[in-house]
């Protein structure tokens, strides 16, 4: 096991509720420098492959070295999969996802952060980035879908982590034993309603800047699933910076200690430089 998965962080600073149930709930650490009203808001979405064993706990290392780099970081909860009894997996999971990116940002503002209309960079880790990257999407989904959005409160980019971004070819390949058939209830053939509702590389163009990261010896999702979303991205009409670290693995890149976090700070850094451009409907 990877030490960042087990290493002690430095709690959060406080915990913030976004809806009922005992899932919903968000923790937030402050900036160590600066002042927090103006200081960027990175909202960080963790990966597990979706499975109830992998809480946010994990990305607290993360998490505590992002604050101490001068961000606010929230790093909400939500249902997983292996949690059916309380609605997890299809469709709870993607239900709590657009309610933290639509609630989080105007509670963190009333909490002394920077204001809801500044926008946040939407960030995530493994499957945490297959969830950034479709809640950026959400204004590509049928008006009448159900986490339609059309921009508000604003995502400002997005930085994937070795992201599951092509989320019907996760289900093809098998990763995380199955992992994707967990989490939607069956495979593409059996729900393509649900996959072309829940899988970014289905949305694109997202209408904001994407930032993909990715390790050469990811053992977990391949790198070129991160290659390849970038091209089709690119070819829809979306600005992508995607960078491959050579001889970095799957968890480096949420470990502050790892050779892969300066180009973590780095894409997050150019994230908070970037303008929100229009929203694009379908």
């Amino acid at each position: 096991m990877h030490d960042v998965l087990s290493r002690p962080a430095p709690p959060p600073d406080e915990t913030l509720r976004y809806g009922a149930g005992p899932e919903r709930v968000a923790s937030v650490w402050w900036p160590r420098t600066g002042d927090r009203r103006s200081a960027a808001t990175v909202l960080f979405l963790h990966g597990g492959f979706w499975r109830a064993a992998w809480d946010r706990t994990h990305a607290g290392p993360l998490a505590a070295g992002l604050a101490e780099a001068g961000f606010t970081v929230c790093l909400p909860e939500y249902r997983r999969s292996g949690q059916e009894s309380v609605g997890g997996g299809w469709p709870g999971t993607f239900d709590d996802v657009a309610a933290a990116v639509d609630r989080l940002p105007e509670l963190l503002g009333d909490r002394g952060g920077a204001p809801a209309a500044a926008g946040v960079v939407l960030a995530g880790h493994s499957a945490g980035g297959h969830l950034s990257l479709w809640a950026a999407a959400r204004s590509r989904l049928p008006a009448g879908s159900r986490w339609h959005s059309s921009g508000a409160p604003p995502v400002r980019a997005v930085v994937a982590l070795a992201a599951v971004s092509d989320l019907t070819a996760c289900s093809d390949e098998g990763l995380g034993n199955g992992a994707a058939d967990a989490l939607m209830g069956g495979s593409p053939a059996a729900h393509p309603d649900r996959y072309a509702l829940a899988d970014p590389a289905r949305l694109l163009p997202t209408g904001v800047p994407l930032g993909l990261l990715h390790g050469s010896r990811d053992d977990r999702v391949p790198a070129a699933m991160s290659r390849d979303f970038a091209a089709r991205a690119r070819a829809a009409g979306d600005t992508v910076a995607a960078e491959e670290l050579e001889g970095c693995d799957h968890f480096d890149l949420i470990d502050p200690r790892s050779a892969a976090w300066p180009a973590v700070l780095g894409a997050l850094a150019a994230a908070t430089r970037s303008t929100t451009p229009d929203r694009r409907e379908p």
